[in-house]
């Protein structure tokens, strides 16, 4: 890694108890390509596991801040701040780059000058210990998107959910060109930072990239005390920002099948795994049609009760379970 005026780009992670995954992360990012031109920021908010001792195995930057100081938006923007990149690049600590190329392939995304930001996939790898129902099943070959309107009323015309996928930003793999960044900063935002930002760029007459080929593996192992808070949020920001209500795509039987068929497919499981995967699977759905269901109910009795019980479920950020 080089300093001063050779760095190309900042990568940018926030830790919170993160040892179970750092090692791998680390690693992975040693190993890219542009790494000789990257440096690599660390904010840690009052790790109380391996986490620091861990980091400090590594050649990366450690900032820390305390627990009470960190939010989504702020801290990513801190970060920003403090990086030296013409490019940064988000990303969070469970997750890993899916190719030694990762960083390369942002870089490729900015085309031009317009290009404010450019953000990859995520995507789950077949590993057993991981929903094998999400596993990363492509049915088109990679590509770029590019999304630009001159004129706001444009993209304020399209529906609540188009505006959603034309905005649909993830920070667990993004990048960004720095100066833009520093002048177009993260609200300072509970969660959904990210999608906040992708729709009032577009606003603002930006051009955001969607690059395929730039995967990042990440999981959230969605067991129930995780469900709830974590799409309850989803759903709140969703709403606040793109009007979108949250409903049932499909029913419960159809989600089922669906299931069954996946799983009956996969020849690495036995059949008491796939078994044990239909079950967990189940349980998902019936925690997902729980949390569209209180959503809904809430909101139907007035944004004040929504509010209420957005601040009820969701107490603090969610963060991935360890497993």
């Amino acid at each position: 890694m080089q300093a001063g005026d050779d760095i190309l780009i900042s990568v940018i992670i926030p830790v919170k108890n993160g040892d179970i995954w750092l090692d791998k992360l680390f690693r992975k990012l040693m190993q890219q390509t542009l790494i000789g031109r990257t440096e690599i920021i660390v904010i840690d908010s009052g790790s109380t596991d391996r986490s620091l001792e861990i980091i400090r195995q590594y050649p990366v930057r450690l900032i820390e801040i305390p627990s009470r100081e960190f939010n989504h938006g702020d801290t990513r923007n801190f970060g920003a701040r403090e990086a030296k990149g013409r490019f940064v690049v988000m990303t969070v600590q469970d997750a890993v780059p899916a190719s030694d190329n990762w960083l390369e392939c942002f870089v490729e995304g900015f085309t031009d000058e317009r290009v404010a930001g450019v953000c990859g996939q995520q995507i789950v790898p077949h590993e057993l210990d991981k929903n094998p129902v999400l596993w990363f099943r492509p049915y088109s070959a990679d590509g770029k998107r590019f999304y630009h309107y001159d004129d706001p009323a444009e993209f304020l015309r399209l529906s609540p959910g188009e505006q959603r996928e034309k905005a649909g930003w993830d920070n667990v793999t993004s990048a960004y060109r720095r100066d833009l960044l520093l002048q177009h900063p993260f609200e300072r935002i509970d969660f959904a930072e990210d999608i906040c930002w992708a729709r009032q760029m577009l606003l603002k007459g930006f051009t955001l990239g969607h690059v395929d080929e730039a995967m990042t593996y990440h999981y959230h192992h969605h067991l129930p005390e995780f469900v709830l808070p974590r799409y309850f949020a989803v759903y709140y920001f969703e709403y606040k920002i793109f009007g979108l209500r949250p409903s049932l795509s499909q029913s419960l039987v159809k989600s089922a099948l669906i299931t069954v068929k996946i799983l009956v497919k996969e020849r690495k499981l036995s059949w008491p795994a796939k078994f044990k995967w239909f079950v967990f699977n189940m349980r998902y759905w019936l925690e997902v049609r729980a949390a569209i269901g209180r959503f809904n109910a809430a909101l139907d009795k007035g944004q004040e009760d929504l509010d209420n019980l957005y601040r009820e479920i969701c107490k603090k950020p969610p963060q991935a379970i360890k497993y």
